[in-house]
């Protein structure tokens, strides 16, 4: 007797998520900003990934970032280094972002003023997946000491992701990992996304990376204007 009831409480949560993330993406697309968001398990790299590239884009472009936990705003203190713009959001026992928390961060944010914004979700490959939250672009990582087959573990992740990143590559040699094996496992779930091998440690493989966001930034400019 409960299964249905949880499927239709279920069905309206979501209905309601893709309204405001609708919303969220006209402001975005209104204000000529390129959102980011980034997902992944606890422990792949995540932050310091996001504090490389905020500090490199920074260079160039104006920047910002929301930062989802459940508890903290360690990681949102570490990226504010940057001199980025950041926004922790703390979601204590969500195991997600969703479209109304990104909303509620950005109360006061001029978009205008940014040509990027990154959204870091909680550390999760489950609850993440079926949460639109507006964003052009989303990323989906994975390090190398979690074992090529993660693809084939959570495929709803990968099927919902733009492009995917093998991170922690400056490890690979020590914990044997076999990147042709990672590369087939992301191709047979979703065939043709672009992987990014990166080391956030090193900077290997960022400059591609980061050129993927410019070409994504100006792409999405043009679309607008058209």
């Amino acid at each position: 007797m409960t299964t249905p009831r949880l499927v239709e409480v279920r069905e309206k949560v979501l209905k309601q998520n893709d309204l405001r993330a609708r919303a969220l993406r006209q402001r975005f697309g209104a204000s000529g900003v390129c959102v980011v968001s980034l997902v992944s398990s606890p422990g792949s790299g995540k932050t310091l990934l996001l504090e490389k590239t905020l500090a490199a884009l920074g260079r160039e472009w104006r920047v910002g970032a929301l930062v989802g936990d459940l508890a903290t705003d360690n990681d949102a203190a570490r990226l504010a280094r940057t001199e980025a713009r950041v926004a922790q959001i703390t979601t204590g026992t969500v195991c997600h972002l969703d479209a109304e928390m990104v909303q509620g961060a950005l109360d006061g944010w001029n978009t205008m003023g940014l040509d990027f914004l990154f959204i870091e979700n909680v550390g999760n490959l489950v609850c993440p997946a079926t949460f639109d939250l507006g964003e052009d672009l989303r990323a989906v990582l994975f390090s190398v000491t979690e074992g090529e087959d993660k693809p084939l573990k959570y495929p709803t992740i990968f099927n919902t992701a733009d492009v995917a990143l093998i991170t922690k590559t400056d490890l690979a040699a020590a914990v044997e990992f076999d990147a042709a094996a990672a590369h087939r496992s992301i191709q047979s779930v979703r065939p043709g996304m672009e992987v990014f091998e990166v080391s956030a440690k090193t900077g290997a493989g960022i400059e591609r990376w980061l050129s993927c966001l410019q070409s994504r930034r100006s792409a999405g400019i043009s679309a607008a204007r058209q």
